[in-house]
């Protein structure tokens, strides 16, 4: 059935799995030891132009979010994020299940801004009773978020300043990054300098750690976590390995962003996924189909009747977002690395 249900549907980038089988049979270390992995992550500390950061790769992004989180707080803290952020509602507890309480504060368009994070941090302090609570010791954001919104250079140098005033680590979860790299890209050069998307480089100099996310964009599996001032946690590996999260085969993360980082095709995947959503968003706006929320990225938010939901979910796989009204709900349809111009004609004629 045609689908636009996410951006990891499919397997993964030709390119990756040919490097994949050409490197089958070499013999190398296992847990991340080998040759493979460490050129990704020199190929990774380039494109961020940051010679102090230091690069580990995990699985995917729930572990990759629990691990960074669990292994910056002490056990009496807990993490800062949107009412929407993923670490808030899409992750079964796994933050709380390491300990760690998510301290949710108000989004807009699931993005959180600094006058609120300062609020919430400040307010705490102000607290006489403050001992007996969860202290904030770490701040969440996604980028893109998970309503396909970007944070601007002028909002993500804001939050950073604040998390810098109160000695907090400021951690951005990148699991969609390539998209929205890609929007920085395509971005109208003549935009403010505040109001441009961040690129790779900014990221890297506004945060203290971010991952590149590898799943979404192209990979069949993996994440790198870039620690950006040299501040990767004391023995990372053991800790890693502690939450079962140390692949034997490090090699398959290492060998898929050691290909993304080749040739510019990380870029690439990023620039076709938003490319496709452009030809998206147009025949949204042709069927008249109205939006909840149009992004800059892969991600489009659209509002359906409901039996009209029905009937196009026998021929076409979309996401269920939110409840719109008794009637009608916001769904979701997402391009990636893999959509082609056929499978958006085909979804034209079934709208």
């Amino acid at each position: 059935m045609l689908t636009f249900e996410s951006d990891y549907t499919e397997g993964a980038l030709e390119q990756i799995l040919e490097r994949l089988v050409s490197t089958n049979r070499q013999q190398v270390s296992g847990y991340g030891a080998d040759p493979f992995t460490t050129s990704a992550a020199e190929k990774i500390k380039e494109a961020c132009g940051v010679s102090e950061a230091q690069v580990s790769f995990l699985a995917g992004g729930t572990q990759t979010n629990q691990l960074v989180i669990d292994t910056f707080l002490q056990p009496w803290e807990g993490v800062v994020a949107a009412t929407t952020g993923h670490v808030s509602i899409h992750e079964a507890g796994a933050i709380e299940y390491t300990g760690h309480k998510v301290l949710n504060i108000p989004q807009k368009d699931g993005k959180v801004c600094a006058q609120d994070i300062e609020r919430f941090v400040s307010d705490f302090f102000a607290d006489d009773t403050h001992e007996h609570m969860v202290h904030p010791g770490m701040v969440y954001i996604t980028h893109p978020t998970e309503y396909g919104t970007l944070y601007t250079r002028g909002e993500l140098r804001s939050i950073y300043e604040v998390c810098r005033r109160y000695d907090l680590p400021l951690f951005l979860d990148g699991a969609r990054l390539g998209y929205g790299l890609a929007a920085a890209d395509l971005q109208d050069p003549s935009t403010p300098e505040e109001q441009r998307y961040p690129d790779l480089t900014f990221i890297t100099r506004h945060t203290d750690v971010f991952y590149i996310g590898g799943t979404k964009v192209g990979a069949l599996i993996g994440e790198a976590i870039v620690f950006t001032h040299s501040n990767r946690p004391s023995h990372f590996l053991t800790q890693v390995k502690q939450h079962g999260a140390l692949l034997a085969k490090g090699r398959l993360v290492g060998i898929s962003f050691d290909t993304l980082f080749t040739d510019d095709l990380y870029r690439k995947a990023g620039r076709h996924a938003l490319e496709m959503a452009q030809q998206l968003r147009d025949l949204l706006h042709r069927k008249s189909i109205p939006f909840f929320l149009e992004t800059p990225t892969n991600q489009q938010f659209v509002i359906l009747e409901n039996g009209a939901m029905k009937e196009l979910s026998q021929k076409v796989g979309f996401g269920f977002w939110e409840k719109y009204d008794d009637t009608h709900t916001v769904v979701r349809f997402a391009t990636s690395w893999a959509t082609t111009p056929q499978m958006l004609l085909e979804l034209e004629a079934c709208l």
